[in-house]
């Protein structure tokens, strides 16, 4: 998940939230740890010690499909370093002059920053050829415990369809949708989260921000396709929530700057263009897209919760009306701004009532436009109640009645305990790794995010800002210098984070040639930002995801 991480998302509010919330592990405080992260938190005041790779093998079995798969699991991590980094230190002046003497002890006060970036691996027993696939989740600032303990590894924990899970003792169970069955798995912490480290000058300038991540990635990725014998493997990127723009820019990064091509990318809970997104649009006044891309997502939350003033039966019939409504007369009115006649606003206001079930005067009053944060907080309103972010079929006690936007997202706080506590004993109990180490499910780190990019064949400094990126031209891109690549687009009906209709939007004003589009497929759930969230979601997800990866191998099964 990320904030936007799937559970950040989750823990952010979690995978998959714009801004991620730490929490704690389920294991007791081990203060040699903190005191060990401490220090490594603080380069400067000791001597530099550089991250060494790790690997812990272990075997287990898992049944999908009736089918019992014997598996390897190796627990681990690679080191990478920032963009332009030698492995061979050297002085400007040695090409003329010959080596300078370095300060004694000045590397080691003033390293160079790396990242050691903790992986979980997946390999079938006696699978080869196999594809591999690269999992992550989001935020920015979110490890990949949702996507691998929600979703696809090969253990699953159980959790509430739509309320509040108990709190432990938890329950792992094998899990049914594992996509063992159709792939090798790699489930990977982004550098700063899970086990994942960073240490050196300047360590958080080095890798948080779009462009030095989706690097760190691509350098993970390459030196995993060497240790492990996979560069002719077929590859797949698998992102949520945040995780998605990592993937854009990460795919065109390894195809056009390391010539690797990929087979497939698969996206869960897509936001490519933040200026897309429903959360406080209101300050970015003149683009009025995020209103309409999300009012397909208002009206099936209005639905669910039996909100909408008038009855539909179907929900498929509801948003297909509704999506006709806001790229039609809705798109129509908020163009017309303040030439917009009173008559006419009165009639936008009335069918908005109709499809969100908000009062006719609220809407009115905020000048037909509502984000994501203030339908959250009204739809439920009069009972009390916040909807859901993440997943808006989850709602939870007011915390502040009076707040003009939700103070919380009930989804998260249902779900977070219950993923972080079982991932901390698994990972322990049966990978056999982390004695002596803390686990960061998230970082705060959205806001300090360095938003800026460089787009495909810009030259000049990056055009986007920390306000927003639009990396919709690195997938673009992507898919033109390898027509072959297939994209799929995952989301759930009830994502009022990354709004299913604002994936659908972008996919369809990528600027690729028209027989491009073909490449991409569309698949849609009866869930929220963490489509695996619901058991029947999960079953549908991981067979859309299987027979793409079969079909799209180029291995013939």
């Amino acid at each position: 998940m990320g904030q936007f991480g799937c559970a950040t998302c989750l823990v952010t509010a979690l995978a998959l939230t714009w801004s991620a919330t730490s929490f704690a592990t389920s294991n007791a405080p081990n203060p040699q740890s903190e005191k060990a992260d401490s220090e490594r938190e603080k380069p400067d005041e000791r001597k530099f010690e550089p991250f060494k790779p790790e690997a812990v093998t272990s075997a287990g079995t898992v049944t999908v499909g009736g089918r019992a798969i014997s598996y390897q699991a190796i627990a681990g991590t690679f080191i990478v370093h920032p963009k332009d980094w030698d492995d061979v230190p050297r002085d400007p002046k040695a090409d003329k002059a010959g080596p300078a003497p370095a300060e004694e002890g000045a590397e080691a006060k003033n390293p160079t920053a790396e990242a050691s970036m903790f992986y979980v691996a997946y390999f079938k027993s006696g699978g080869s050829p196999r594809p591999v696939t690269f999992f992550y989740n989001g935020g920015p600032g979110s490890a990949s415990l949702w996507l691998h303990m929600g979703a696809f590894g090969p253990r699953r924990i159980v959790t509430a369809t739509d309320v509040h899970t108990p709190a432990a003792p938890y329950t792992l169970v094998n899990n049914g949708s594992s996509l063992l069955d159709a792939t090798d798995l790699v489930f990977i912490d982004a550098p700063g989260t899970g086990f994942s480290r960073i240490a050196g000058k300047d360590k958080e300038k080095a890798f948080f921000g779009v462009d030095p991540d989706a690097y760190a990635f691509a350098e993970f990725i390459s030196q995993f396709l060497s240790k492990y014998g996979r560069w002719n493997s077929p590859k797949y990127l698998f992102g949520e929530s945040y995780g998605t723009p990592r993937s854009a820019v990460l795919v065109n990064q390894l195809q056009a700057d390391r010539s690797i091509d990929f087979n497939g990318v698969i996206l869960l809970s897509q936001v490519l263009n933040f200026d897309l997104s429903p959360d406080r649009p209101t300050g970015n006044p003149g683009i009025d897209l995020p209103y309409q891309t999300a009012l397909p997502t208002y009206a099936a939350t209005a639905w669910y919760h039996h909100k909408l003033p008038a009855e539909h039966q179907s929900l498929d019939a509801l948003l297909a009306e509704v999506e006709q409504f806001a790229m039609g007369d809705y798109a129509h009115a908020l163009a017309r701004g303040s030439e917009l006649g009173a008559a006419e606003r009165a009639a936008i206001a009335e069918k908005l009532h109709q499809y969100t079930g908000l009062p006719v005067d609220y809407i009115l009053r905020a000048d037909l436009r509502i984000d994501g944060g203030e339908f959250r907080q009204n739809l439920q309103g009069d009972d009390g109640r916040t909807t859901g972010r993440l997943d808006s079929r989850f709602s939870g006690p007011d915390i502040d009645p009076l707040s003009q936007r939700a103070d919380y997202d009930p989804q998260a706080a249902a779900l977070s305990s219950a993923y972080v506590s079982a991932f901390n004993d698994y990972v322990r109990r049966d990978l056999h790794y982390g004695d002596g180490k803390v686990f960061k499910p998230s970082i705060r780190i959205f806001t300090t995010w360095n938003f800026q990019h460089r787009l495909p064949g810009q030259t000049q400094q990056p055009l986007s800002s920390r306000q927003g990126s639009n990396v919709m031209p690195d997938l673009a891109n992507a898919m033109k210098i390898n027509p072959n690549l297939k994209v799929q687009l995952n989301a759930g009906y009830f994502d009022l984070a990354t709004p299913f209709y604002q994936g659908v939007y972008e996919m369809h004003h990528l600027p690729i040639p028209a027989n491009l589009q073909a490449n991409i497929e569309y698949k849609f759930y009866d869930s929220g930002h963490m489509v695996y969230a619901k058991d029947s979601s999960l079953k549908m997800l991981h067979d859309n995801v299987a027979a793409f990866i079969r079909r799209t191998s180029n291995l013939g099964n």
